[in-house]
């Protein structure tokens, strides 16, 4: 809690990640997590690992081991053969518990508008996930518009478009969100202006706050609670959104 006001950061990392060759530990993130006050993090697998398999069961112990702390997140490469996406994407809901599956078109090339993947789609709706989706960095295919085809193909599955759209695409997110109800938008590497500028458009009730990397936490936490604001939008931001979605 921070000025008052609980804190869900819905971007987090736990893991290793092959690409950058960061390592971090939940108790790394929780040490982390404390020292800014956030109350409850999303932990989302890196997107290239070494195991996706290992990369959700070392998630799945973390989030056992701190329930009021952590909610997990699938992420897995949409080119493993089917079967082998599906069932550890089964596994990941029945056993772990998992509340949301991660695409990350910048390293998984998916494209949002081909029919030969609307299956990454069809399945998150079917199992009751809520996709976040990496947007800004990886254009064509993390171009924020490009998630209201399965938005409005498939209006019961919610969609979180993460960072925004970056500085570069954050007004398609707000379109976006104004055509598609169930678009949500996390507001991680946004300037406050971007955010209040986002708030002109679309409510609070679907905004959320992340930081994706430990570094950015107080940050990102820090420029919503001090947002001139009102407090009732805050806590929507910062908690009411995402422990909607996520638990």
């Amino acid at each position: 809690m921070r000025n008052g006001f609980r804190l869900y950061d819905t971007h987090t990392h736990i893991g290793a990640a092959l690409h950058s060759g960061r390592r971090t530990t939940a108790e790394q993130l929780l040490a982390g997590m404390d020292a800014v006050g956030v109350d409850r993090s999303l932990a989302i697998p890196f997107p290239v690992v070494d195991n996706h398999r290992a990369a959700h069961d070392e998630i799945a112990r973390a989030v056992r081991a701190w329930p009021d702390r952590l909610r997990g997140c699938i992420c897995l490469p949409p080119f493993l053969p089917r079967q082998e996406f599906r069932d550890e994407l089964r596994r990941c809901v029945e056993h772990h518990g998992f509340r949301a599956l991660k695409l990350q078109p910048q390293y998984h090339g998916l494209n949002p508008l081909s029919p030969r993947h609307q299956f990454f789609f069809e399945l998150a709706a079917e199992h009751s996930l809520t996709i976040v989706a990496h947007t800004g960095s990886g254009v064509p295919f993390a171009l924020p518009s490009l998630f209201m085809a399965p938005a409005k193909r498939l209006p019961e599955l919610r969609i979180v478009l993460g960072h925004a759209g970056g500085s570069v695409y954050y007004q398609e997110c707000i379109v976006a969100a104004l055509l598609c109800p169930n678009v949500y938008i996390e507001v991680s590497s946004l300037a406050p202006h971007h955010v209040l500028d986002i708030l002109g458009h679309v409510g609070a009730e679907r905004l959320m706050a992340g930081s994706d990397l430990p570094e950015s936490t107080a940050a990102e936490m820090g420029k919503i609670v001090d947002l001139e604001i009102p407090a009732e939008a805050k806590r929507q931001i910062l908690w009411e959104t995402a422990e909607r979605l996520f638990g």
